[in-house]
């Protein structure tokens, strides 16, 4: 079927890149309107606790959207700043969409700082404000705040900070998909020989990316779509899709080397029926870890689920028709490989092969050694304005009100009881939260006319989620809700952990099935799941070395703030496994249709080799923008490729191979029939020198 499919597509080349053609344009037309359409993505799921709670406060306490200013570096009771900042405020408080104004001078509420030098100024926008009327609030407050005539005037907010985050995603993914790209031609056209030959994959690259965005664009009329999301599918998508191309054109060369006078769309029969089949595999097999993150109740995740399977998808159609047409079309310009030296992976395999047992062994150590810091010591928080630059007004801010402001305090969780707070019950659950361990305050809020209250618990330490679960495990004989910030990270946290099972049995089942289906084999999808899980492990383990503890950010460029976004360990759970796969299958395929490891390894070194690099470098474009989030997945995507590709693919692949020998291949009887049956038979395998594993039969 594979082999008639890549005929047709280079008998019918026109038709096939006109229909591309057609999608590609509406992707630039419709799908570029997505942008205007990017939301942002709320990272629990509506019925969670804590966004519960957070609803029941704005109908007990019903608050608008809050700008904070810091103003700063001049004495606080100067007649000529107080004068300033008194004519400001009066300012707003006139201003269309404003509630409420409190500062030091003119209402209460105003603090001066720690350091005596710096006062707060909050102004509150009333409630229910649409969009672009709040924006326009927002923009009307910070310009007013930003003429007060003092050295340092710093101004955010939830909102300005959630625009700042969106403008500087747009901003990363413009200079890092541009000079990823142009990056990329650049090496292609090394790799490949010459520039029609370099603009094959990219070509392909960029119509995934385009009709990507064409079905983000109708993705956003089911679920939000965030700028984190559009950012990492667009470059997963080029980077599969470039993977792809290049291992068919790798194949087509081997193919006209071999028969230089058959005409094209036999070559491309025969290369189809191979390539076209790991293509196949491969995109089937990371797809399915796509999805499994939709096993994730989050709304983030599911977005990133479905926008990834999308992008993956695409990628391979476009690696079965697209690449197979321009193939058919700029086939003279396709230059045959240069001969050379054996590549990296096979000095590698033989190595692994020579001294299996002390290669895995110290290979698997390395990669434990490597996880450690994950497993021991991260740090799992939200994302919030620390995540911004560290030149970010909004990350300043921050840094500033903790610092002068909260004396270094989490923020408090919210404790929403609804019964009278007059009732002997609810003095009794205020006491018990009081005598909780790690708590240091717990203070009822006035102006509560419901029969209910919402009480502030200041939490002893940052990480204050277990004070958020013994709160919800003192179980009051009437209805609380207990949110805030650590209760949302504790939300987040509890349901990932509670779903993850579900996800991780998708994964295993994929792999499983699709690794059976290439090679008959039981053996071999545990084997993959185990080396997939060392890479991902001892990737996470590096990533808390370099963003959490900040070892060598400055030469990356960000400033670190100490934890790990909560998200990034599950999007890297699904992105390495899938791209892992990826490498495993392009391995494997040539493996057993070779009969021999080195030898397979070999023949497909070189295209390994090249698609790492190739997507490695588009990876690296996350590095180059400023938000932390986006660098954390560069960062980690390009140590995983680093590892995959050498110490794992190169070294561990191999030795466990010739350490299992024939048991590579074992399936119980029932399965190995049922797969002869169906699927066609690897080549006979030839056990001469330098052979190393056959089929079990």
């Amino acid at each position: 079927m594979l082999a008639d499919l890549g005929r047709w597509c280079a008998r019918r080349r026109w038709p096939v890149l006109g229909t591309w053609l057609v999608l590609i344009v509406a992707g630039l037309v419709l799908g570029g309107q997505v942008f205007d359409r990017l939301t942002t993505t709320d990272g629990l799921r509506p019925d969670a606790e804590s966004q519960l709670a957070d609803r029941r406060v704005g109908e007990l306490q019903p608050e608008g959207p809050m700008i904070v200013a810091v103003v700063g570096g001049r004495d606080v009771y100067d007649p000529a700043l107080v004068a300033d900042v008194s004519a400001v405020t009066a300012e707003i408080r006139g201003l269309d969409g404003v509630a409420e104004v409190e500062d030091l001078y003119g209402a209460p509420g105003g603090r001066i700082g720690a350091d005596n030098r710096s006062s707060l100024i909050r102004v509150e926008l009333s409630p229910g404000l649409p969009d672009d009327r709040r924006e326009r609030a927002e923009d009307a407050v910070a310009a007013a705040l930003h003429r007060i005539d003092a050295p340092e005037v710093l101004v955010s907010g939830e909102k300005l900070a959630e625009r700042a985050f969106a403008e500087q995603a747009m901003a990363d993914a413009a200079l890092g998909e541009s000079v990823a790209l142009v990056v990329l031609l650049a090496v292609l056209v090394l790799i490949l020989g010459g520039f029609v030959a370099g603009l094959i994959p990219l070509a392909a690259a960029l119509a995934t990316v385009t009709v990507t965005l064409l079905g983000l664009y109708g993705l956003t009329a089911l679920t939000g779509v965030s700028q984190f999301t559009v950012n990492v599918v667009t470059l997963l998508g080029i980077g599969l899709a470039v993977d792809y191309a290049l291992l068919v054109m790798a194949r087509f060369r081997e193919e006209r080397e071999a028969d230089p006078g058959v005409p094209v769309a036999d070559l491309l029969a025969r290369t189809t029926a191979t390539a076209g089949r790991t293509v196949l595999i491969s995109g089937l097999a990371v797809a399915a870890t796509m999805f499994g993150l939709s096993a994730f109740a989050e709304p983030l995740l599911g977005a990133m689920a479905l926008g990834g399977a999308v992008a993956v998808l695409l990628g391979t159609v476009a690696g079965l028709t697209a690449v197979p047409a321009l193939i058919a079309v700029a086939h003279r310009r396709i230059k045959s490989p240069r001969p050379s030296r054996r590549s990296l992976l096979p000095r590698l395999a033989a190595l692994a092969q020579n001294r299996p047992g002390p290669v895995a062994f110290a290979v698997a150590a390395g990669l434990v050694v490597l996880s450690l810091p994950f497993l021991f010591a991260v740090d799992l928080e939200n994302s919030d304005a620390r995540a911004l630059p560290a030149s970010s007004e909004a990350r300043r801010l921050h840094e500033a009100v903790q610092r002068d402001f909260s004396g270094g305090q989490a923020d408090p969780i919210v404790v929403v009881v609804d019964a009278d707070p007059a009732d002997a019950a609810v003095r009794d659950f205020m006491d018990r939260i009081n005598r909780l361990e790690g708590v240091v305050r717990v203070q009822p809020r006035p102006d509560i006319t419901a029969p209910a209250a919402v009480i502030d618990v200041t939490p002893e330490g940052r990480d204050s989620r277990e004070v958020v679960r013994a709160i919800r495990a003192t179980d009051p004989p009437f209805p609380v809700l207990v949110g805030g910030a650590a209760a949302e990270l504790a939300d987040y946290t509890d349901s990932v952990a509670g779903r993850f099972p579900i996800a991780l049995l998708i994964v295993v089942l994929a792999t499983t099935v699709l690794l059976f289906v290439l090679t008959g084999s039981v053996a071999i999808p545990l084997k993959a799941l185990l080396m997939n899980a060392l890479t991902l492990l001892a990737t996470l383990g590096t990533l808390v070395v370099v963003f959490q503890w900040g070892v060598g950010d400055a030469v990356l460029g960000f400033d670190s703030w100490g934890a790990i976004d909560v998200t990034t360990p599950v999007l890297l759970f699904v992105f390495v496994f899938g791209l892992s796969m990826d490498y495993q299958v392009f391995l494997l395929a040539r493996i057993r249709e070779e009969g021999d490891v080195r030898g397979g390894i070999e023949k497909s070194g070189p295209v390994v080799t090249a698609a790492a690099l190739c997507i490695g470098v588009v990876f690296l474009g996350f590095l180059l923008g400023d938000l932390i989030a986006v660098k954390e997945i560069g960062f980690a995507m390009a140590v995983a490729l680093l590892l995959d590709v050498t110490v794992v693919r190169g070294l561990l692949l191999p030795a466990l191979m010739s350490l299992l020998g024939e048991w590579n291949w074992w399936a119980p009887a029932p399965l190995r029939r049922w797969h002869r049956r169906w699927f066609a038979p690897a080549p006979p395998v030839e056990h001469g020198a330098g052979a190393l594993v056959g089929q079990r039969r």
